[in-house]
């Protein structure tokens, strides 16, 4: 089920499972997942976009393998806070994914994450290949991230 409400979401969470982030782009969706006390993020891997039946399978094998309760898309609003076609897209991929996976899907504002992931990946002084191969799902991770932030905030 699809929760645009963060609290709804939490309150929607299977106990002591990992949460999976994704950060979905138009070649790549980069990959992230919680520990099971949801306190870390961790990125994953990048799966490279081919169709969206095989992109949910890789995804689904994910859910599996480690033991997903949740999923967090990375909602790319302006910067005006209004929604785009990339929005719309993300939208998309949730009820598309719904219908496969019963687990609970939500957002989390992705604004200025892939500039956050660029600049950790600078500083810690990432080659500019090495940058390419792992900026989605460091991304995913910074989304992510500030989903469990929120969701331990909203628990306190």
């Amino acid at each position: 089920m699809i929760h645009d409400d963060i609290a709804d979401f939490a309150a929607a969470l299977p106990p002591m499972t990992a949460l999976m982030g994704l950060d979905l782009g138009t070649k790549t969706i980069g990959v992230a997942v919680s520990d099971g006390l949801r306190s870390v993020a961790t990125p994953l891997e990048t799966v490279k976009r081919k169709k969206f039946t095989t992109d949910a399978e890789r995804l689904l094998e994910i859910i599996k393998d480690r033991r997903i309760g949740g999923l967090i898309l990375g909602l790319p609003r302006n910067m005006d806070g209004t929604e785009g076609p990339r929005c719309q897209s993300t939208r998309a991929f949730a009820r598309n994914f719904a219908q496969l996976w019963q687990g609970p899907i939500s957002y989390w504002d992705e604004r200025l994450s892939t500039v956050a992931a660029e600049k950790a990946l600078l500083e810690a002084d990432t080659s500019r290949k090495r940058r390419a191969e792992v900026i989605d799902h460091v991304a995913a991770s910074y989304i992510l991230q500030g989903a469990l932030d929120r969701l331990r905030f909203l628990a306190a």
